[in-house]
Formats: structure tokens, C-alpha cells, sequence
């Protein structure tokens, strides 16, 4: 007699209420309630079990968060948008959180890479995954400014629209960082910040700090 288990699921549904029951290749008997397993059970049978596995759907989001991140690392995009990197000590409790460290162009500014987690009030929480692939695919925000032109919208224009849509989904996963970073810097104003500056040619190193 061939026999094997199968799983005696509750009305509920609930998969962690799954029990296993033993079944012969004749009948099939149920010690609870002492019913043979119709149809229908057979098929709720399978319906739970499939609640038990991950979801296609789930699983194509994780691939493509884990593609994003692999594309925002070879991007370099921590280099700018995580502070202390440009100290030489990343501080990754605040990945993506926003620089330290602002940009000078000549006759535009100073500008501070801004932090890209998914903090509502700080970050870019707010924005669409279609806003933010806009953004780096563009160099336009959802509110009609420009980027800077230090941002290298340009390079990440040539993505592919699932690759774009990766980096979205990726930094849209990531752990929201509170801060505020500061700027923009227009010309003449005073910066808050730390700041690399482009000079022109002929001009002295600047002294090592003390």
C-alpha cells in the first residue's frame, strides 16, 4: 500500500496551522472529524501550500533591489551622498544620508549632494520610483529644478528603463536617514559646509591643516 503525507490545513488558511495527516493510495481518512479528503480539500490543500511559498512577484522585487544595489555601488554614488566619505571614514549608520562635503562651480555655487534615503522630511521619500528615475535620468526634480551639474545625469541617462527602474526600487529600500544637508550655496553666500573649490591655474596649494 503506497503511502504518503500531506498537509491538514485549517479552515483559516493560516499556513502555520499546516498538521500532516497519512494518506493511503485508497482512501484517504481525516482522524479529525472522520471525513475522506474530497476535492475541494485537495485543493485547498495545494492553495495553502502555495500561500507558504514566496511570491513571484516577491521574489522579482528582490531581484531587482539587489540589481539597483549592485548599480548604485559600481555608480559610485555613496561616494557623494553618504557623509565622511570625502574624510575618509564613510559613516554607513548614515548610507546615502546626505554629504558633508559641498561642490563649488564657478558662477553657479556651492552645492551639497543631498541625502537619497527614504526620509519623507529630508530625503526623497516623497518622490515616485518614475520621479526619481526622471531625476537621475535627466537631471530634473519633481519640483522643476535642475540638478547640479555635478550630478552625472548624463552618464546615467544611457541606463537601460529596468536598470533605472533598479536604482529606484534600490534606494527606495534603503534605511531612512534623518538630515537635513545644507545649501544650495549661491555665489557671495556664506557656506555652512565643507567644500572642494576649483581654482584657477597659477593659484598655491593650500596649507596642510595643523
Amino acid at each position: 500500500m503506497l503511502k504518503f503525507n500531506v498537509p491538514d490545513v485549517a479552515k483559516s488558511g493560516n499556513c502555520d496551522q499546516l498538521t500532516t495527516r497519512e494518506v493511503d493510495g485508497q482512501t484517504t481518512n481525516r482522524p479529525q472529524g472522520g471525513s475522506n479528503v474530497s476535492d475541494t480539500n485537495s485543493s485547498c490543500i495545494l492553495d495553502s501550500v502555495n500561500c507558504c511559498l514566496p511570491s513571484y512577484a516577491a521574489m522579482a522585487d528582490d531581484t531587482q533591489i539587489a540589481r539597483g544595489e549592485y548599480l548604485a555601488t559600481i555608480a559610485g554614488c555613496s561616494d557623494c551622498h553618504t557623509p565622511g566619505y570625502f574624510f575618509g571614514k564613510p559613516d554607513m549608520s548614515r548610507f546615502l544620508g546626505g554629504s558633508d562635503v559641498g561642490f563649488e562651480i564657478p558662477g553657479l555655487g556651492v552645492f551639497v549632494a543631498r541625502n537619497i534615503t527614504p526620509d519623507k522630511e529630508t530625503g526623497i521619500g516623497s518622490w515616485t520610483p518614475e520621479q526619481i528615475v526622471t531625476a537621475i535620468q535627466t537631471g530634473e526634480r519633481p519640483d522643476g529644478r535642475m540638478l547640479a551639474p555635478i550630478m552625472p545625469w548624463r552618464d546615467f541617462a544611457h541606463l537601460t528603463a529596468d536598470d533605472a527602474m533598479a536604482i529606484a526600487a534600490f534606494l527606495q529600500s534603503v534605511k531612512p536617514v534623518s538630515h537635513q544637508v545644507p545649501g544650495p550655496f549661491k555665489p557671495g553666500e556664506t557656506v555652512s559646509a565643507f567644500m572642494m573649490r576649483i581654482m584657477p591655474p597659477g593659484e598655491a596649494a593650500a596649507a596642510a591643516t595643523k
